[in-house]
């Protein structure tokens, strides 16, 4: 019967639409059981085919735990706010929402045509009013709150002004900017703005000035996971450190419990491993240096303080406020010089260059308060504002980075952990030594010396034991236009939250998205966006007088502010009056099953775990963790295609010059011994080209230049799934190549083929659509799960394909007889049991333990044995229809209402293991003589060692073979193989 692939899935597609068939329900006696993607970008070119392969891995466990009776949700969403969006705008003046919705619908479209069982009537759109309304509301949540190191937890911002009403500061243990010192008294007493002021100091959501990665093109603050070499990862533009006035989420305050956290989930090491890095736990001593000549003192964080009597000199951040104060008129204009080159760096640049030494001298010095000599003060783009306090002591003999510092500048290397190495050459840093040189510490282990001169230092009062991290509050603000607005309005200078009745502050419209004439992010373009305190409404800005209506924040939230907590907005997407039900939220609890990339670990998934643990202190959801197992899953690789053009400059004997480009493909190159690198490349290309011209041509040719390119060419030009390319195509595929001319071998021109990443730039995507147009959806999720285990990256071959499609048109067949369905209601043989549950047993486990590849393998192995010996069996065909339905919905659906069945497939009950049809009966013994494999004879499975050895002797092909003579030896290995030693 013939498989009209395309017929059954718009069949299936359309019923699975109109009849609900994924919709989620609440109420529900069953297990629950929660499946998601991580959220998908929208972007313009839409998806291709490396896109779909972890919500298929996610698709077919979300069916399989239906099959088991779990009520699953499985829903679907777009992070929808983003800079691509907004670049366009920029460009072509199309509102982003424009852009975005166009964007969505073709993504919509795509995913549909895969057959993915999402439960659409919950989606969501980070950039709809009626979701940000609720990110708003989070942050003003934050605003409000505080973080108590004696409870650890965040609690209202009441409570802390309970305590500095009774107390003052007094007994306070809370994360704060800045350490500070007030009696009730003189809170009672402050204005407030001072109040205000004050609270800043210890809220969740702060406003602070901090050194940011700030991109003059973009008109915006990045992340540092959105800077890579220096440059914005969207554009390659410039990025510069810059101190700005930004909002900021203190993340520092929950480290200790991200830290801690990590050993309860069910995630990949290597991804466990980045947060753990990013997170940066470190322990020590905070050490406070006099700075001769000055007041000033410099305090640094050092995880060795056994070794502060090494210390030498010292390193400041370029960015340390303590710079300007204590650096000498006469080393100012080197130092300035210096802090404007650092700030063409990111820290995650500084932090990656450990080869290159560079810095200069403040022209002051520290005093060791120890060995009491003096330090001279450096700065060094080694050394990181935002880790520990800006500040080094640097110990040279004893720290790789300090050593080549004190080498390149010829400071003191001091050696005071014994070791028989020349520290003068090279650093020793290990602690499995003692201390010397050092005073008291003489002769002490590194845990000894330490806790001595801990004590010391405290004892001194110049510092105290502490602990440390290398996260840093996250900046949360973005100078761009599309992004939640955040509800803030100042008054006297300052922040006030909007009331959460005013939400959602919307996005105002703006006539242009780049920033104002004055340098304001766009939304100061906006005429309609100030705040009417007295009428609790926003009106026109040229309304601000400062006394009733005030000015709004311009900044937008950050792209990760929305997908920090979509995975709540999914358990109750239409609740206009909370986030989500608690009720719902306790019945959803965490996410049973999170699949995505793992370039969001320090970023999104970090992100998620605070604001999560942030809304399980302040009550509003009962677990700590959001993703309790998270897979990541490999690339799929796309095979790009590549030519070489040489571009020439030709004059012939007409004197008419011009300029001439030619495809020759890599066996030309090669056969004609062309090295790419070679100092005579040019020389042999013009030798090569004037041959080709002046070959039997009338027409003399001299060839004055050549230049060899190696091009990208998209892989839609190549003959079908050859590497051929089809010439035609390939000049009207772009109007450079309209007048090249091909030099061929064998009249045809092969590329050459690489294995890469799939993206539009190297013109090597795939896309989803035209493979569902052939090999239909289901051809396409067999084919990505079978490529290769779930978490590897794999290469695409669309001539892959073809394998699982006949796959496909196999199982189709064994429910008919030629053009006729046919399924039997005859009982089936043991043999055919054996074939159904050896396939359950291994695609139970397969699933399971998301091992999808080795499942198609064994579909294809189980459908063959059928096909073998005929099988059309109902209490087979069933079965094996369920089994297969997670993979390849759409024809299984078919199949069953074939069976006879008016409802779906998919809450059919998953077919149960019998182990017993896995028990043999009988064994095929091979008999060996000497060795040498003679026969098989069948014997009962039941039979022991022993009574198989009596048989054998027994049987007539052996009498034969021992013409009467007793065996040496019989060796039964049980159930496997028969010896016979003569």
């Amino acid at each position: 019967m013939f498989y009209d692939h395309q017929q059954i899935e718009k069949k299936w597609q359309k019923y699975w639409e109109e009849n609900q068939t994924y919709k989620t329900s609440n109420n529900t006696d069953k297990p629950k059981f929660y499946v998601l993607d991580m959220f998908p970008y929208p972007s313009g070119a839409g998806l291709h085919v490396g896109h779909p392969l972890g919500y298929i891995a996610s698709d077919i466990y979300a069916r399989y735990k239906r099959h088991q009776g779990f009520n699953v949700l499985h829903p679907v969403g777009y992070d929808s706010f983003g800079l691509p969006a907004e670049q366009y705008a920029i460009q072509t003046g199309q509102h982003p929402a424009i852009t975005t919705e166009q964007n969505i619908t073709r993504y919509e479209e795509q995913l549909r045509k895969i057959g993915f069982s999402f439960d659409w009537s919950r989606e969501v759109r980070t950039s709809d009013a009626s979701y940000y309304k609720w990110t708003q509301w989070i942050f003003i949540e934050l605003f409000h709150s505080w973080y108590n190191k004696d409870t650890d937890k965040a609690e209202p911002i009441s409570s802390l002004i309970k305590h500095f009403e009774e107390k003052g500061t007094e007994g306070l243990n809370a994360n704060q900017n800045d350490e500070l010192n007030f009696t009730a008294e003189e809170w009672k007493e402050a204005s407030e703005i001072d109040k205000e002021d004050i609270l800043l100091n210890y809220r969740l959501a702060y406003r602070a000035e901090t050194t940011v990665n700030w991109c003059p093109a973009l008109g915006t603050v990045l992340a540092n996971d959105e800077v890579k070499d220096g440059k914005s990862e969207r554009g390659g533009f410039p990025v510069f450190q810059k101190k700005m006035m930004q909002w900021s989420m203190r993340i520092s305050a929950y480290s200790e419990r991200l830290l801690q956290g990590l050993k309860t989930l069910d995630w990949p090491q290597p991804l466990k491993d980045s947060q753990e890095y990013w997170i940066g736990k470190s322990q020590g001593a905070q050490v406070r240096f006099n700075v001769e000549g000055h007041d000033e003192i410099v305090e640094v964080f050092t995880t060795r303080p056994d070794t502060i009597f090494g210390a030498t000199f010292m390193v400041l951040a370029p960015e340390n406020p303590l710079v300007e104060t204590i650096t000498t008129a006469e080393q100012k204009a080197e130092v300035d010089f210096y802090i404007e080159e650092t700030s063409k760096k990111t820290e995650r640049d500084r932090m990656a260059d450990v080869k290159n030494v560079s810095g200069a001298f403040t022209g002051s010095y520290a005093l060791n308060p120890f060995s009491g000599e003096k330090m001279p003060i450096y700065i060094s783009d080694y050394v990181l504002m935002g880790y520990g306090t800006g500040a080094v002591m640097a110990v040279p003999a004893h720290d790789e980075r300090d050593h080549r510092f004190a080498k390149k500048f010829n400071l003191e290397i001091k050696k005071v952990v014994e070791t028989e190495e020349d520290v003068q050459e090279a650093s020793f840093d290990s602690k499995d030594s003692v201390c010397v040189n050092s005073d008291f510490l003489n002769g002490l282990n590194y845990n000894d010396a330490k806790a001595l001169i801990i004590s010391a230092i405290e004892k001194k009062g110049i510092g105290h034991g502490t602990t440390n991290y290398r996260q840093r509050d996250a900046i949360f603000s973005r100078q761009r236009y599309w992004g939640e607005p955040v509800p803030i309005y100042y008054k006297d200078g300052m922040p006030y939250t909007l009331p959460t009745s005013a939400l959602p502050l919307e996005l105002p419209e703006v006539e242009k998205y780049l920033p104002t004439e004055d340098g304001d992010p766009p939304l100061g373009n906006a005429k309609t966006f100030a705040w009417d305190e007295a009428n609790q409404k926003v009106v026109d800005t040229d309304l601000i007088d400062e006394k009733t209506v005030f000015p709004l924040e311009l900044s937008t939230m950050p792209g990760w502010a929305g997908s920090s907590w979509y995975f709540l907005r999914y358990m109750d997407p239409k609740n206009d009056e909370v986030f989500a039900k608690k009720e719902l939220s306790d019945y959803w609890g965490q996410v049973d099953l999170y699949i995505g990339g793992s370039e969001h670990a320090t970023g999104h998934l970090l992100y998620s775990r605070f604001w999560n643990m942030f809304l399980k202190d302040r009550g509003y959801i009962n677990n700590d963790e959001p993703f309790q197992k998270l897979i990541n899953q490999g690339m799929i690789l796309g095979m790009s295609a590549y030519g070489y053009r040489i571009v020439s400059k030709t004059k012939d004997s007409n004197k008419v010059n011009k300029l001439r480009q030619f495809l020759v493909d890599g066996r030309f190159i090669r056969n004609n011994n062309i090295v790419t690198d070679s100092p005579n490349l040019e020389l042999d290309l013009i030798n090569i080209i004037s041959d080709y011209l002046n070959n039997e041509s009338e027409i003399k040719y001299e060839v004055t230049s050549a230049i060899l390119q190696r091009i990208p060419i998209d892989v839609s030009l190549l003959k079908g799934t050859s590497d051929e390319l089809d010439i035609e195509k390939f000049k009207s595929w772009r109007p450079e190549f309209n007048e090249v001319e091909f030099i061929l071998e064998d009249g045809k021109y092969i590329t050459d083929r690489e294995v890469e990443k799939m993206s539009k730039s190297k013109y090597n995507v795939v896309n989803p659509d035209d493979i569902c147009e052939e090999y239909g959806a289901d051809g396409l999720r067999l084919y990505e799960m079978f490529l290769g285990p779930l978490e590897q990256s794999k290469p695409w071959n669309t001539q892959g394909l073809s394998g699982v499609y006949g796959f496909l048109k196999k199982f189709w067949n064994l429910y008919f007889d030629g053009d006729t369905f046919s399924v039997s209601d005859e009982e089936p043989t043991k043999e055919e049991y054996k074939v159904l549950h050896t396939l359950i047993k291994k695609v139970v486990y397969d699933i399971e333990n998301f091992s999808f590849n080795t499942s198609v393998s064994s579909f294809m192995i189980a459908v063959n044995e059928l096909q073998k010996i005929k099988c059309n069996k109902r209490n087979i065909l069933e079965p094996l229809a369920v089994i297969i339905s997670p993979y390849a919905p759409h024809i299984c659906e078919e199949v069953w209402n074939l069976l006879g069945y008016s409802e779906s497939i998919e809450f059919e009950k998953f077919p149960e293991l019998n182990e017993e049809y896995l028990v043999e009966d009988e064994i095929n013994y091979p008999v060996s003589v000497n060795g040498k494999m003679k026969f098989k004879i069948s014997l009962s499975a039941q039979l022991s060692a022993q009574e198989v050895e009596v048989l054998v002797l027994q049987d007539e092909k052996v009498k034969e073979i021992l013409a009467g003579n007793t065996p040496k030896k019989i060796i039964v290995v049980h159930k496997r193989i028969i010896n016979i030693v003569i």
